[in-house]
């Protein structure tokens, strides 16, 4: 079996790390494409040699660019590689363009993919990752959830459960992997020559990138704002350098520097803000990622935003949305410095990401679909039988499995009268309500 890693973004490089040493570790043919949509050394080329994991056999090197010319580079260069190459799965993570770019290719050369963190919904379409994220999903063979809530939103759109892998996500395997690399490198003093985090109190890291805040001049003053008052907090800010050049245009970047409890900093690598965040009392974001690896270490999040496509971090309670409302982000910010049992809570929410082995769980699934031939992508040789899509409440004490093989049926969803519930093959129905397709 071979199979094939397309990466873009040093998160995918994060994620997909722990997934590799697992592909490496059986032994299992590895290809590892590497698009270049970062195109800072220090944002990605690096952290193959930081993170321990080799290499990439192939950089594209595409840079930065509108959507459409990066993804159509991107498309180019892949196309290549997985014709050479002949993969038996090509795994992408996430909902970058390398992720939309690599999805689309295979599908059109007959590879079956594996889309890791798939059924991710924000609901927002105006969001690229959005886009992104919805097309790979239907272009794929398998899916790696994170949740059962996010499973739930692909049986939703009418994917079948067959196909569906609960996994937890590798971003626990990766925080749990990379603290340990972080631990004995120890800081870069360079990156942090004028703090001391060891010996800080109450640290805040901020971060702030997404054009929905950083490009809207009223939310950022709210937010910058709300930072002003928070002057009983160390706030760390690794500035990304866009969002830099927004505060400037804006005239409020020196306000901001000016506060003496506020360190603008640039960019850290992964392995310092790391160890930057687990150290932190709160996190301030409106990063995606950032949400998930909030709640694996122990942290309160607020997020930035006004949805988020980690609604599990909510539900579980480790995060709060904000939006750029000022009020909102002081009222949970000082609830949180201030009510120790509600900090508490915070931070011992439950990790809705699993426990830190979904790299194992992954590579399983695609072991067991190689192995029962699942990966060829043919055209069907049978004629399609015809279907009733039903819905029905269930009164006998029947498996998923047991009613699918009795009633020659695919469920596709479950209520049991409080919530949807993801149709595992021991789920017993009785008293639920199921909707399905019989097959003539």
């Amino acid at each position: 079996m071979k199979i094939a890693v397309v990466l873009g973004t040093r998160p995918e490089i994060i994620k997909m790390a722990p997934i590799i040493d697992e592909i490496i570790k059986r032994k299992i043919d590895l290809t590892i494409l590497h698009t270049g949509q970062h195109y800072d050394e220090e944002m990605s080329d690096n952290f193959f040699r930081d993170l321990e994991i080799p290499a990439p056999d192939y950089n594209i090197h595409v840079g930065s660019g509108s959507h459409a010319k990066q993804t159509a580079l991107m498309m180019e260069g892949i196309e290549g590689v997985l014709m050479d190459e002949k993969p038996d799965i090509v795994l992408v993570q996430g909902d970058t363009n390398a992720v939309l770019a690599g999805s689309l290719v295979a599908s059109k050369l007959h590879i079956a993919i594996g889309h890791v963190e798939s059924g991710l919904r924000s609901f927002d379409m105006t969001m690229p990752e959005e886009v992104n994220r919805r097309v790979c999903d239907v272009t794929s063979t398998m899916y790696f959830i994170p949740t059962e809530q996010s499973a739930i939103n692909l049986l939703a759109e009418g994917y079948s459960r067959t196909n569906l892998f609960i996994t937890g996500n590798t971003v626990v395997d990766a925080c749990f992997r990379h603290l340990e690399i972080a631990k004995k490198r120890g800081f870069d003093e360079e990156s942090l020559a004028s703090l001391d985090i060891d010996n800080m109190d109450n640290i805040l890291t901020l971060t702030m990138h997404r054009a929905e805040n950083v490009d809207i001049k009223s939310r950022v003053i709210n937010i910058i704002d709300a930072i002003k008052e928070l002057n009983d907090m160390n706030v760390i800010f690794p500035i990304h350098p866009r969002t830099k050049k927004t505060l400037q245009d804006f005239g409020l970047f020196d306000e901001l520097n000016n506060l003496k409890h506020v360190h603008i900093i640039k960019p850290l690598g992964y392995l310092d803000f790391l160890q930057l965040t687990s150290k932190s009392t709160l996190i301030l974001t409106d990063s995606g990622g950032l949400q998930e690896e909030a709640i694996t270490l122990n942290v309160p999040a607020l997020t930035l935003r006004y949805n988020t496509e980690r609604p599990e971090t909510v539900t579980a309670g480790g995060n709060i949305l904000v939006g750029s409302d000022k009020d909102v982000i002081l009222e949970n910010a000082k609830k949180i410095l201030n009510d120790k049992e509600f900090a508490e809570k915070m931070k011992n929410a439950p990790n809705p990401y699993g426990q830190g082995n979904s790299a194992k769980l992954t590579v399983d699934a695609i072991q067991n679909y190689f192995d029962e031939g699942l990966l060829d992508i043919k055209a069907p040789e049978d004629i399609m039988s015809s279907f009733e899509r039903k819905m029905a409440l269930i009164d006998e004490n029947v498996s998923v499995k047991e009613f699918e093989d009795k009633n020659n049926a695919s469920i596709h969803m479950i209520f049991d009268g409080e919530k949807m519930r993801f149709p595992a093959d021991d789920l017993k129905l009785k008293g639920m309500c199921v909707t399905y397709d019989e097959y003539k």
